[in-house]
């Protein structure tokens, strides 16, 4: 599985790189606290599979990277290639990119 770190991921977003970037955490979550990705949570995340690119680079993240790799593997049984997890979720964004953002 490829993953990325979230100083990777801030560079991608600095540099406006054309990526795809879901978040699989549930609503709840994603109302505390997001990093503005498409939030598709897991449990209905090949429910939601037409929403995800094929042509671009896709990261997916969740709060700490557990659910985000489940979501990758899921993918990639169902023939996606492009896709990276988010190396410690929104955890690590918090504590090494942007201590303000709420954190549970």
């Amino acid at each position: 599985m490829k993953e990325i770190t979230v100083k990777e991921l801030k560079r991608k977003l600095d540099k406006q790189e054309d990526f795809q970037l879901i978040d699989v955490r549930e609503e709840f979550e994603y109302e505390v606290s997001n990093l503005n990705g498409e939030n598709i949570p897991l449990g209905g995340l090949l429910l939601e599979v037409h929403k995800i690119a094929t042509d671009k680079p896709v990261i997916i993240h969740c709060r700490s990277g557990a659910r985000s790799a489940a979501a990758v593997m899921q993918l990639e049984a169902q023939g996606f290639t492009k896709l990276y997890n988010l190396k410690g979720g929104i955890l690590a964004w918090a504590q090494e990119i942007d201590p303000n953002i709420p954190v549970y």
